[in-house]
């Protein structure tokens, strides 16, 4: 059972820090979870009495000092022991009521609310525990950290509610048993972020290292990872797994919660640690410290996942009602100097891939624009409602890459966007590990109060003056005191570009730089455009635009 495993992991990162405490001592103190029971993590007179022999002549001992808070340091210690050892998944056989799931049937099992861990706690989150099944198939073992201890959860069939319109089970509840031998697949937070009595949920933990958040008024659209490797190699994609997570019991005023967790996969472990603020925009304080089993050069720090489907810059025929599907919109960035970039997504052809060189990069997330119901006219998926990830580092990050993959989808229900960055250096093993750290934000718009331009939409077409070339139209906010004397800058790295034309447009603060490509016999071209003032400086983020020819 995973309990006893990571009992010894955890007790070897406990010797290593000073920590003297025996085998049996830690499996009464940090509830080892035989057979998935959790322990309230105290030490108790009656346990000390056990150990000392017959339990029933022995007098009670002394009371031992509290034990240190688990932190990341005793993760780091595990992840950097499981390093050194061959990588096992995690999977599990499915078996009873959670076997052979198809998706509407996942669904109809749900966490029972009166069995969530910080009931009674006081504290304003709650956590849901989320049954395997489906697509779930990763052993994931999930503790509490509590002033006492820590509690390993044990799974249970009985801490789920069957729907009986689903499942043969008319009173919900499934067989006694019909759970033994599984674990958990991973958990959501909820916390009143949208009224004062309902606890919302705002970040879910689920499938390998993926985790998808939001902030008020939202709903769910594009997921963070632990870690990327391998993403569009040729070699084949390789995806790390949350093994372990330890949440801490937050105190009854606190605005966060804490949560830990353990990753593994053939090429590294790592160790992570977030702090998480819900609210206006969701933040999560990020670090984690990574130890490769071996050299890893296709590696990916903070990665993004999202959806692209179609917008107005370029439909490949798509025959729909809406004019725009897509959780994100563009990769935004700002560079180590400052320079604001912004490139639109697409729903390419073949797999494209970009780089973006950088040193010691300030912010980079993929951003969802606009937020108006009218621009996607979808009153089901509700993709104004869809939020931005911003990914902040913290401290140098040094040479490496902003890394954009774009994979063709001929649907919406595919992710087909990933954005990480990768360091100009292979990760190798190292006992030190190497260190990373960032805020996440979960945002309707990144931190970026820079007084400039910024795209709201693209569009693009065939041009109605000549076939063989496109029009494109980029719409821009303007910042409220801007200058009204702008003029638009633009670069073709092939072919030949008319000259901009801006039109303000009807709202205020709108203006419209309209240009004309002819792309030739080129395959494809690389496009920047920026609004400057008269005396030439920048008064917009720069748009960056790669057309394709369509095959």
């Amino acid at each position: 059972m995973p309990g006893s495993e990571n009992g010894s992991e955890l007790l070897a990162a406990l010797a290593a820090l000073g920590l003297r405490l025996t085998r049996r001592k830690f499996i009464a103190g940090a509830g080892a979870g035989v057979l998935g029971t959790g322990v309230l993590g105290a030490t108790t007179g009656k346990a000390l009495a056990q150990e000392a022999g017959d339990g029933a002549s022995a007098a009670p001992a002394e009371p031992e000092p509290a034990p240190p808070i688990f932190g990341f340091a005793d993760v780091a210690e595990i992840a950097r022991t499981r390093a050194e050892k061959e990588y096992s998944a995690p999977s599990m056989t499915l078996r009873g009521p959670f076997a052979n799931l198809e998706y509407d049937q996942y669904r109809a099992i749900r966490f029972r609310p009166e069995a969530r861990p910080l009931a009674g706690s006081g504290s304003a989150f709650a956590i849901d525990l989320l049954p395997p099944g489906s697509v779930y198939r990763q052993r994931v073992a999930i503790s509490i950290v509590r002033a006492t201890g820590i509690e390993d959860l044990g799974f249970s069939s009985d801490l789920f509610e069957f729907d009986p319109a689903i499942f043969p089970f008319p009173d919900g509840v499934a067989p006694s048993g019909s759970g033994e031998g599984m674990d958990f697949s991973g958990f959501r937070l909820r916390s009143p972020i949208n009224s004062p009595d309902v606890l919302d949920e705002f970040l879910v933990f689920q499938g390998a290292s993926y985790f998808r958040g939001i902030a008020r008024s939202m709903i769910f659209g594009l997921s963070a990872r632990g870690l990327a490797i391998g993403t569009a190699d040729p070699r084949g994609e390789e995806f790390p797994v949350f093994r372990h997570f330890w949440i801490r019991e937050p105190e009854p005023d606190a605005r966060d919660i804490v949560v830990h967790a353990l990753l593994d996969s053939a090429s590294a472990t790592g160790a992570f640690e977030f702090e998480i603020r819900p609210g206006e925009s969701t933040v999560m304080q990020t670090r984690c410290r990574l130890f490769p089993r071996t050299e890893i050069d296709q590696i990916g720090i903070a990665p993004l996942t999202s959806m692209y489907y179609f917008g107005p810059a370029r439909r490949r025929g798509i025959d729909d009602f809406r004019d725009a599907v897509h959780d994100s919109a563009g990769l935004q960035m700002i560079t180590g100097q400052g320079t604001r970039l912004w490139r639109p997504l697409t729903n390419p052809d073949r797999v494209e891939i970009s780089a973006f060189v950088d040193e010691n990069p300030k912010g980079f997330g993929l951003t969802q624009r606009p937020l108006d119901f009218g621009f996607y006219q979808d009153a089901e998926a509700r993709y104004d409602r869809r939020p931005s990830g911003w990914v902040e580092p913290l401290g140098g990050w040094g040479p490496g890459t902003v890394m954009l993959v774009e994979i063709p989808v001929e649907n919406e229900f595919n992710d087909n966007i990933v954005a990480f960055w990768r360091p100009r250096d292979p990760l190798k093993p190292s006992p030190e590990g190497h260190d990373f750290s960032y805020r996440l934000h979960w945002c309707a718009a990144p931190p970026d109060a820079a007084p400039l331009a910024r795209v709201k939409a693209t569009r693009g077409g065939r041009s109605i003056h000549n076939a063989a070339m496109r029009d494109f139209a980029v719409d821009f906010v303007t910042a409220p005191d801007s200058n009204p004397a702008l003029r638009g800058t633009l670069t073709a790295s092939t072919g030949k570009v008319s000259p901009v034309t801006l039109t303000p447009l009807p709202g205020g603060q709108l203006i419209r730089a309209a240009f004309t490509f002819e792309p030739g016999d080129a395959e494809a071209a690389e496009l920047q455009l920026a609004l400057e003032d008269e005396a030439g400086l920048r008064q917009s983020e720069t748009w960056l635009y790669r057309w394709t020819a369509e095959r």
